[in-house]
Parts: structure tokens; C-alpha cells; sequence
């Protein structure tokens, strides 16, 4: 074990670039030329009319839009549909703002907003963030962009990881819906015991997110900003436990190394060779929509616990939504916000475009979900009570590091390696941890490291 310092707070850029430069300029009435906003007057009412603009990559932000505006007289927003994080609507986003010409509202997953937060793309709504808006959030999503008891950015949707198997190929093989992970390790070697062309599961090699939910299941803590540092610990004693697991279960061909988001791994799935699917709530939506035909023979089950008894997970997936720096209106872009994460219609709105079984951070929108959601392609299952039940078993205190991005990928490209027969899930595992250091000391962030 090693532990290694360095110097500066830990929110010392979040903390220059306070909301309150925002609601200054919002209260002066005035916008420069790169201002994102303007004011008109309203056709429908006669009344001054506040224009926000929002940019995301998320499926139905469109409908959601229309459905404000044809509700709202005083606010009304104009979108812009951008690439997915990864395919540079993150880099987009970054380059706005340095120029103060970001959007008002911005969407952002949870594993980047710490990142926008210290870049002062995301403003503090802390002050903002009223007490009927907090209460109507699941805990552990608020938790998740809350840094310093500090909000900047608030949860569309929470997903917590269950798994997603065959039942037509579990009732071929005889056997049953493991509960822990020494069962689903049991049950992977019946699979290729019996169906040598087949696996259980796939360890994604582009699936670091995946990994990191393991490891917050199992107790890891990758960062912690206790003590005014960013505590940095990829290689805890869970990691450990959680990388030698599959580490096992790769080096005695237990499961296929495959990244997720190729043709690969979806021949694989499609053709049966994989039974099983370990990610979000949200892949349920996405298996239906990607794969009609197998409809009938998916289920959802709780995501096996590292012990028996235990109720802990992490999460994959999930969205959220920033008020920037360059916004001349965050209040009424924070009312919008809390109108799309909150309001039933909101949701109706989504759903319309075809998304489905996204699990909403809002926990009274559970029941808008389930209405909307058809049951057919899970045999009738039930899958929101199940989703409901699971996302309570989300294991409060996680936090996301500061550049995520960079750290889950060097994460990947270790894993890649070893789907090639070089080096190991933890070596893997170090080399994130390795590569996330001189980021954070480039930033002038107060850090530690812990290694082993």
C-alpha cells in the first residue's frame, strides 16, 4: 500500500466558478453576444417570454420539448439534438463553454459530471435546488452529482444493474436463475459443460462501466473526497476480489471476451450463444427494441450479490441535466429541468418515441413507466416492480472520479489485451489508476493515491 499527495482543494475550480455570476447576469436583464438565450415577447400570452436552449443526445428529448412548450407560456426551449458523449457531443459541449456559448441546459451521464463540474461547465445549484425537488429524487441519484454537499446536475434516470437471461435456454440446460456470484460461476461452467459452443455471459472488454459496478457492489470506493482531496483507490481489496473473480472465470474459458457494442457480441446474443446480459435496467428496452423476434424467451432477474444475503448494487446507464456557466436564465432553465425528471408528461413524452424501460430517478414516475410499458416481450413480466425493488439496493457513497472518460479507457484498452492473452483484468485495473493521476495533478486538484 502506498499513498502519494498533492496540493490545492478539491472543488478549487468548482468553487471559482460559483451559479452566482449566472443569476447576476440574469437579474441584470442584460445577455452579451454569446449568450444561448434570449427574451421575447410571447405570441401566446402577450408576456415576456423567457427562450432557454437545450442540447442532448437522449431518444425522445425532442417530444419531451414539444410537450413543454405546448404547456408553457413563460419558458420555452429550443433544441438541438447533438452525437452521444463518445461520439464528440461532450467535446462540443466543452468548446461552448469556453467560448460562454453552451447551451442553458446540457445532458450529461453520471460519470462525467464531476469532470464538468471542476471545468466550471456545470453550474452549483445547490441554493437552487428547492426541498420538493429533492424529495421527489431517489437518494442515491441525487447522491450521485452531489460532491462537497454541492448539486450540479439533477438525475433523469437511475439504472441500476440486474441481468437479463434466456429462459428457453435456462429450461434447455436445466438450470436455475443463480443468486450469488459462486453460483453464477457454477452455473457458467454447466453451460459450457453442456453447450460447448455457448457461454453464460461475455466479460465486455469495452465494458470498464460494467466493471465499475461490480466493483461498487461489491464495496469498492474508486474516489472519495474526504479530507478536501480527491482520494484515489481503483485497486481496493474489493476490486481485487471483484478482477480475480473474472479474471478466473476468463482464464478458464468461462465466458466470452467480446466488446458489447460490436457485431460480435451481437451475433453472439442474437444466434443464443450467450444466455446471459449483465448491464442497466435500460438494456431491457433496448434487447426488445434491437431484437423483436426473441420475443418470449428474455427475463429479468436481480443481479447476483458477491455474498449470500447481501442487497447491494451499482449502477450502469443513467442521464442527467446541468444548468451551464453561460446560461443568462437558470432559473427557468432549472424549472424545465425539474418538469422533464419530474412530471408525468414528461415521461408520456419520452416513451412516445419508442424509448422504453428507462427507470426513472423520480420515483413517482414509476407507475407512468410500467403503464406505458408492454409486457409482452417479457411473457408478462413485471419488470418495473422488479426495477423499483433493486434501485433501493443501490449502494449509497459512490463517487465518480474527475475524468472518467480518460480513466475507463485506458481501463478498456487493458482489458482488450487481455481478450488478446496479454496481461490481467487487475494489471488492467492499475494502469486506469496509473493513467488517471497526472490528469488530476494537471488540473491542480489536492489528491491521494492508494495502490496495491
Amino acid at each position: 500500500m502506498s499513498g502519494r499527495q498533492s496540493r490545492r482543494s478539491v472543488l478549487a475550480t468548482m468553487s471559482a466558478l460559483p451559479l452566482a455570476g449566472a443569476l447576476s447576469a440574469c437579474s441584470g436583464g442584460a445577455s452579451g453576444a454569446s449568450s444561448t438565450s434570449r427574451t421575447t415577447t410571447g405570441r401566446k400570452s402577450g408576456r415576456n417570454t423567457t427562450h432557454i436552449t437545450f442540447w442532448s443526445a437522449l431518444r425522445g428529448s425532442q417530444e419531451v420539448v414539444d410537450a413543454f412548450n405546448r404547456t408553457h407560456d413563460t419558458i420555452q426551449v429550443d433544441f438541438q439534438q447533438i452525437p452521444t458523449g463518445g461520439q464528440g457531443g461532450y467535446a462540443k459541449l466543452s468548446n461552448a463553454s469556453r467560448a460562454d456559448n453552451a447551451p442553458d441546459v446540457a445532458t450529461i451521464e453520471y460519470p462525467q459530471v464531476p469532470g464538468f463540474a471542476i471545468d466550471g461547465v456545470a453550474s452549483d445549484l445547490t441554493d437552487m435546488v428547492s426541498d420538493g425537488l429533492r424529495s421527489k429524487l431517489l437518494p442515491q441519484a441525487l447522491g450521485l452529482t452531489t460532491f462537497e454537499k454541492r448539486v450540479f446536475s439533477i438525475p433523469l434516470d437511475v439504472e441500476p444493474m440486474v441481468m437479463h437471461y434466456r429462459t428457453d435456454l435456462f429450461d434447455t440446460y436445466g438450470i436455475e436463475v443463480p443468486r450469488t456470484w459462486d453460483e453464477f460461476e457454477a452455473t457458467a461452467r454447466t453451460v459450457r459443460g453442456k453447450a460447448p459452443g455457448r457461454r453464460l455471459a461475455a466479460f465486455a472488454t469495452d465494458g470498464a462501466p460494467q466493471f465499475a459496478g461490480f466493483s461498487w457492489q461489491a464495496g469498492g470506493q474508486w474516489f472519495d473526497t474526504r479530507d478536501g482531496a480527491w482520494n484515489v483507490s481503483l485497486t481496493d481489496e474489493p476490486t481485487r476480489r471483484v478482477a480475480a473473480y473474472w479474471q478466473r472465470l476468463i482464464d478458464e474459458d468461462l465466458v466470452f471476451m467480446t466488446p458489447v457494442d460490436s457485431r460480435q457480441y451481437d451475433a453472439q446474443v442474437s444466434n443464443g450463444q450467450v444466455l446471459v446480459r449483465l448491464s442497466g435496467a435500460w438494456d431491457a428496452g433496448a434487447q426488445m427494441n434491437a431484437r423483436p423476434g426473441q420475443k418470449g424467451t428474455w427475463a429479468v432477474a436481480p443481479l447476483p450479490q458477491w455474498k449470500a444475503g447481501d442487497a447491494a448494487l451499482g449502477t450502469h446507464g443513467g442521464s442527467t441535466f446541468a444548468v451551464t456557466r453561460s446560461s443568462r436564465h437558470p432559473e427557468a432553465a432549472l424549472e424545465f429541468i425539474e418538469w422533464q425528471v419530474s412530471h408525468p408528461d414528461a415521461l408520456r413524452a419520452r416513451l412516445s418515441s419508442g424509448t422504453s424501460s428507462q427507470y426513472p430517478a423520480a420515483p413517482g414516475l414509476v407507475a407512468v413507466g410500467r403503464e406505458a410499458f408492454d409486457r409482452a416481450y417479457y411473457s408478462g413480466q413485471d419488470i418495473y416492480t422488479l426495477f423499483e425493488r433493486e434501485a433501493h439496493k443501490i449502494r449509497d457513497g459512490w463517487t465518480w472520479g474527475p475524468r472518467m472518460t480518460a480513466t475507463l479507457k485506458v481501463m478498456q484498452d487493458g482489458f482488450a489485451r487481455v481478450g488478446g492473452g496479454q496481461g490481467s483484468v487487475l494489471d488492467s485495473v492499475r494502469a486506469a489508476q496509473r493513467g488517471t493521476m497526472p490528469d488530476l495533478k494537471a488540473l491542480g486538484l489536492s489528491t491521494t493515491e492508494h495502490s496495491s
